[in-house]
C-alpha cells in the first residue's frame, strides 16, 4: 500500500448550512457512527468535509471499530484523510485509534507513519506499536521502541512489559527487563508474571519461570497456565503434572490451555492414570477438536488403543491430525493392518493425507514387513496426495528394506535420497545391518553416524553389540575404549511403572528401589517357574565377554524384568502391566514377557523408544517382527 497522504494544502471552504444544519448534520453522522451503519456514514462524513465540519472524537473511534470490525481498509483510510483533512489534528486519543486500526489491518508501515508524526506521544501509542512488532515476531524493532519511550520519559505499563517480554531473544534482554519491572512496581501483575514465565521458559530456563511463579502471593489461571505449559515444553512432564496437582488443591479450573498441556505431559511420561484423571475435566469440553486430538495421542502413546479408539470414534469433528494420530497410534503399537484400514476410511471421508499421515502408514509397512504395500504407498505419494518423501518416509522405507534382509536395496535407496541423510537415517541402516548381521555394512554406516553425531554413545553401542553377538570380544573392547577416552557413557537401561498414581523406576545394578529385596525374590520365583515350562535365557543378547552362570544373571537383572515382577506384586489381576524403557526391548526380555504373560494370565504392555509391545497369552502385538 502506498504512504498515507496525512495532509492536503489549505482549502478555503464555504459553508452554506446554517448553525441549525450543521447541528443535524452532526447528529446525523452521529447517529450512523453509532449504529454502525458503514456506507451511509461514510456518506455522511463526505457531507461533513464539503463543510469543513468535524464530529467529537468517540464518534469517529465508532466508525473506526465499524471498518475494523468490517475489514474495510478503504474506508478506514478515507476516515484517516479526512481526520488529517485541511491542516485539522485529531486529538492524541484518536490517532491511538487509527494506530490500532492500521496494526489490526496488519498495515504496520501505515501505523508507523501515524506514530512517527504525532507530535506527542502517551504510553498507549507506545504500547500499540511495541505489540504490534511483538505479535509479528519483529523483535528486535519491539525492543528498540521500548529504549525510545523510555527516553521520552513515558513509563511503560503492565501491557507494554507483557508485550515486549515476548520479544527477547535471549536472557540478557529478560533480565534487563525484569530489573525495569521491578522498578516500575509491577512485578505483581499477573499478565507481567505470565509473560515472564513464558519467556523464561521458551529460552529454555524452566526454573526461573518457576521462581518467578512461586513469587506470586496468589495464583491466576492464566499464570497456571503459563507454567505448566512452560514445563511440558520444555520435556520437564514431572514437574508439570506436579505443577497440575498444585493448581486443582488450589480450587482453579483447568482450562483448555492447561488442559492440553497436561494431557502432553501424561503423553510424555506414559502416565495412563493421570491422562484418565484428566480426561474426567475435559468432559465439559466434549467437542474440542484440539483436546480430543491430544486425549487420542495420550490414550495411543500410553498403549490404551481401546480408549484411543473410543474417543476417536465419538469425535464428531476430526482433522488431518486426528486421522494422522490414530494411523500412527494402531501402527506403533502393532497393529499395522488395521492402520492401513483405517488410512483408507481417512481417503474415503475426504480428508488429504499430510506428510505425517504418510509416515504413519510407511511405518506400520515397515513394523509389519508389508514390502509391497510400502513400495506402493512411498512411490505414489508424490502422484497421489502431492507429498515430496522427506527423511522421515525415506527411514521408514530403509527400516523396512533393511529388515526384510534387503540391504543392498536399502543403500541405494538412501544413496538416491534428495534431501542429504542425517544422523537418524545412518542409524536406521546400522540397526537393519545389526537384525542381518552384517558387520561390513554396520562399520560403515556407524562411523557415518559418529561423523555426523560424534557423542552419540547408541551408534557406539550398538556397534559394540553387533560385534558380541559374532562374539568379537576384541572389538568390542575396543569400541568400548573408545568410548572412555572421549568420555561418552552408555545409558543405562532404565524401566518405569506407574502403580497407584506414581512412578518406580528401575535400573539394571541399582538397588535404590526401597522394595528391591522383595521385587528380587518375586522376579527369582517367576524365573523358576518360567523355567518349568521352557524358558532359557537367550544368552547371545548379554553384550559383554561373560561365561555361564554369568551371562544368565546379567539378563535375570534387566530393568523390564524387575519392573515385570514389581507390577506382578502390586497390581491387581485385572490391571494391565504398563512398563515405558528407555532402550530396545531385547530379545530375550521379549521372550520372557511372552511367556510371563501366558504363565501368570496377565496383559503386559511395554513402550520402547521405537514402538509397542502388547503381550497376552503367549504372544505379542508385533509378531515378533522388530
Amino acid at each position: 500500500m502506498s504512504k498515507i497522504k496525512l495532509f492536503r494544502p489549505v482549502v478555503t471552504l464555504r459553508c452554506s448550512y446554517s448553525s441549525t444544519d450543521q447541528t443535524l448534520l452532526l447528529s446525523e453522522f452521529t447517529r450512523l457512527c453509532y449504529q454502525r451503519d458503514l456506507p451511509r456514514a461514510m456518506k455522511a462524513m463526505d457531507s461533513l468535509q464539503s463543510h469543513g465540519l468535524w464530529a467529537d472524537s468517540a464518534t469517529y473511534s465508532e466508525l473506526i471499530k465499524c471498518c475494523i470490525s468490517n475489514r474495510a481498509v478503504h474506508e478506514g483510510n478515507l476516515i484517516c484523510r479526512h481526520l488529517y483533512f485541511n491542516g485539522h489534528r485529531p486529538m492524541m486519543f484518536l490517532v491511538n485509534v487509527l494506530i490500532n486500526m492500521y496494526v489490526k489491518f496488519n498495515l504496520l508501515n501505515d501505523a508507523h507513519q501515524l506514530f512517527d508524526q504525532m507530535p506527542q506521544r502517551n504510553v498507549i501509542s507506545w504500547t500499540t506499536m511495541i505489540s504490534a512488532y511483538s505479535k509479528c515476531k519483529i523483535h528486535q524493532k519491539a525492543l528498540e521502541l521500548l529504549v525510545l519511550m523510555l527516553r521520552d520519559n513515558v513509563r511503560p505499563n503492565v501491557y507494554t512489559y507483557s508485550s515486549v517480554l515476548r520479544s527477547c531473544n535471549g536472557m540478557s534482554d529478560v533480565r534487563m527487563l525484569h530489573c525495569g519491572i521491578i522498578k516500575e512496581g509491577l512485578e505483581s501483575d499477573v499478565f507481567v508474571r505470565s509473560a515472564l514465565i513464558d519467556v523464561f521458559a521458551k529460552l529454555g530456563e524452566p526454573e526461573d519461570a518457576l521462581s518467578v511463579f512461586d513469587e506470586m502471593v496468589t495464583g491466576d489461571a492464566i499464570v497456571w497456565n503459563s507454567i505448566i505449559g512452560g514445563f511440558a515444553q520444555n520435556s520437564r512432564s514431572d514437574v508439570a503434572l506436579e505443577l497440575f496437582k498444585r493448581m486443582k488443591r488450589a480450587g482453579f479450573i483447568a482450562e483448555q490451555a492447561t488442559l492440553t498441556s497436561v494431557l502432553r505431559a501424561c503423553t510424555g511420561l506414559a502416565l495412563l492414570e493421570l491422562g484418565m484423571q484428566a480426561h474426567v475435566h475435559i468432559v465439559k469440553y466434549d467437542q474440542d477438536l484440539i483436546l480430543n486430538n491430544a486425549l487420542v495421542d495420550m490414550y495411543c502413546k500410553c498403549g490404551s488403543l481401546e480408549d484411543a479408539l473410543r474417543v476417536f470414534n465419538q469425535m464428531k469433528e476430526r482433522d488431518v491430525i486426528t486421522w494422522s494420530t490414530m494411523i500412527s497410534g494402531l501402527a506403533q503399537n502393532g497393529y499395522s493392518q488395521e492402520a492401513l484400514k483405517l488410512f483408507e476410511r481417512m481417503k474415503s471421508s475426504g480428508t488429504k493425507p499430510n506428510y505425517i499421515t504418510i509416515v504413519g502408514v510407511l511405518f506400520a509397512c515397515s513394523h509389519a514387513g508389508l514390502l509391497e504395500d510400502g513400495w506402493y504407498y512411498f512411490r505414489s505419494m508424490k502422484k497421489l496426495y502431492g507429498i515430496d518423501p522427506v527423511r522421515e518416509h525415506y527411514g521408514c522405507m530403509i527400516d523396512l528394506l533393511g529388515k526384510a534382509g534387503k540391504l543392498d536395496d536399502a543403500v541405494k535407496l538412501l544413496n538416491e535420497m534428495e534431501c542429504e541423510p542425517d544422523a537418524v537415517t545412518w542409524r536406521t541402516l546400522l540397526g537393519a545391518c545389526r537384525v542381518q548381521r552384517n558387520m561390513v555394512l554396520a562399520e560403515y554406516a556407524a562411523k557415518k553416524v559418529i561423523a555426523l553425531d560424534p557423542e552419540d554413545a547408541g551408534t557406539y553401542t550398538l556397534l559394540s553389540n553387533i560385534y558380541a553377538n559374532s562374539q568379537k570380544w576384541d572389538s568390542v573392547e575396543e569400541i568400548r575404549t573408545r568410548m572412555r577416552d572421549r568420555g561418552i557413557k552408555k545409558e543405562p537401561g532404565c524401566s518405569w511403572i506407574e502403580v497407584n498414581k506414581q512412578i518406580h523406576a528401575f535400573i539394571i545394578g541399582d538397588n535404590s528401589h526401597p522394595q528391591i529385596v522383595e521385587v528380587s525374590k518375586k522376579l527369582n520365583q517367576l524365573i523358576h517357574r518360567l523355567t518349568g515350562i521352557g524358558y532359557v535365557p537367550e544368552t547371545n543378547f548379554v553384550l559383554q565377554d561373560l561365561e555361564g552362570e554369568q551371562m544368565e544373571d546379567s539378563l535375570r537383572h534387566h530393568s523390564e524384568k524387575l519392573a515385570l515382577a514389581f507390577g506382578l506384586m502390586t497390581l491387581p489381576i485385572e490391571k494391565v502391566i504398563r512398563i515405558r524403557k528407555n532402550l530396545r526391548i531385547c530379545g530375550d526380555c521379549h521372550v520372557f514377557c511372552k511367556l510371563a504373560s501366558k504363565l501368570e494370565i496377565r496383559s503386559i504392555v511395554i513402550r520402547d523408544p521405537i514402538r509397542y509391545h502388547h503381550f497376552q497369552d503367549g504372544k505379542c502385538s508385533c509378531g515378533d517382527y522388530w
